[in-house]
């Protein structure tokens, strides 16, 4: 039986993964409380394997070197994702890689992803990964696609857009959840539109 694969991502509003960072907003855009980042720890408390592109492990890589104990870039949830078991899809880094149990994997990330899936006896997630994400929903190897929805709008200020240039996807709303009053956790099932 195929593992299930996630893909989790943050969005403002309209849509961007992030902020610039000349703008006054955090990785939260500035709106995270107690319910969300228990809820992220919950989620990442489960036994599950990462998988990253070579892009967002190297921001994360970055992210995480530069930052402190103190700083919201090493919220117990971040800790605990890093800590799990990762495959990095890429045809440029090489390991070993500075994050523990994280392994690189040469290749596409379709044909990568469906080995993955069908070896894994756990469920699979991504956090982040844009990119690669969308080739994995046109490919049909996205099972969820979980949208943690802050309450803001990014159009002067907004980067990464999430969908940019995706296919066309029909969604069924699996589960929903409003955490901290105002930011909303959508789960969906994609289907391609055809």
């Amino acid at each position: 039986m195929a593992s299930t694969y996630t893909f989790d991502v943050f969005s403002s509003l309209d849509g961007f993964g992030a902020a610039d960072s000349n703008s006054n907003w955090t990785g939260y855009w500035g709106k995270q409380g107690p319910e969300l980042l228990d809820h992220r720890l919950a989620l990442y408390g489960e036994e599950q394997r990462m998988v990253f592109g070579a892009t967002t492990y190297r921001a994360f890589a970055r992210m995480l070197a530069a930052s402190t104990e103190q700083s919201e870039v090493r919220d117990p949830w971040v800790t605990r994702m890093r800590n799990l078991p990762a495959t990095v899809v890429s045809t440029t880094l090489e390991g070993p890689l500075d994050w523990p149990e994280a392994t690189v994997v040469s290749g596409d990330a379709v044909d990568v992803v469906a080995r993955l899936k069908e070896e894994s006896e756990v469920p699979l997630r991504s956090h982040g990964s844009l990119s690669m994400n969308r080739a994995l929903m046109a490919a049909g190897l996205v099972d969820r696609v979980q949208v943690t929805l802050f309450p803001v709008i990014t159009g002067q200020n907004g980067r990464d857009p999430i969908f940019q240039g995706a296919a066309d996807f029909d969604l069924a709303l699996i589960e929903s959840r409003t955490l901290d009053g105002n930011i909303q956790e959508l789960t969906y099932r994609p289907t391609l539109h055809v």
